[in-house]
């Protein structure tokens, strides 16, 4: 459904036209950038990313069959000597690209490339309780729930938490081997 190729500078623009607000901006990046994003923050981000022992890659998802980018997404902090990365800044751009199964296959694509192309051991991620969404799709896909930072990020008059959740490798290939054996449908 999806593929996966390198963010570059050409598309910082359509990025930022997706972050149309503050809670957008925190909802998939955290503490990460600067409200409004701008294309200097960008061009940090990028530095150094998706080149070969990199600590971070970097993607603009493409729908297969029209070559529409549709999101954005990353896999950071890479550990190589522990195995361990954290999936991050996960986002469907277009509200006409939400509930049809696209952010699944966004994040399936980059933990298939964490744990085959990267022989990562453990990826996580984290995401706000109140990204409803987010949360089943990540839970559907079989990531684990670790522990709940409370109140973490102040956002207006209210605090939001944030649920801590990962996927070991042989969790990942026993459900790649469960879709592929049974033909069993995400």
């Amino acid at each position: 459904m999806v593929t996966l190729r390198y963010f570059t500078k050409s598309d910082f623009q359509q990025l930022i036209k997706w972050v149309y607000t503050e809670e957008v901006l925190l909802q998939i990046a955290g503490g990460a950038f600067t409200y409004p994003l701008t294309p200097r923050q960008l061009k940090a981000y990028i530095k150094g990313a998706n080149e070969e022992g990199s600590t971070s890659y970097i993607f603009t998802a493409l729908e297969n069959g029209t070559g529409r980018v549709i999101g954005h997404i990353a896999i950071g902090r890479i550990d190589y000597e522990n195995g361990s990365g954290r999936i991050a800044k996960v986002l469907i751009g277009n509200p006409d690209g939400r509930k049809q199964g696209l952010g699944t296959s966004m994040v399936e694509e980059v933990l298939k490339f964490g744990f085959e192309q990267l022989g990562l051991h453990r990826i996580s991620l984290g995401v706000f309780h109140s990204n409803i969404t987010a949360l089943r799709v990540y839970e559907r896909i079989g990531f684990r729930q670790e522990g709940v930072l409370r109140d973490i990020k102040k956002v207006g008059e209210n605090y939001w938490s944030l649920i801590e959740m990962s996927m070991l490798e042989h969790e990942w290939r026993e459900r790649a081997n469960l879709i592929e054996t049974k033909g069993i449908i995400r």
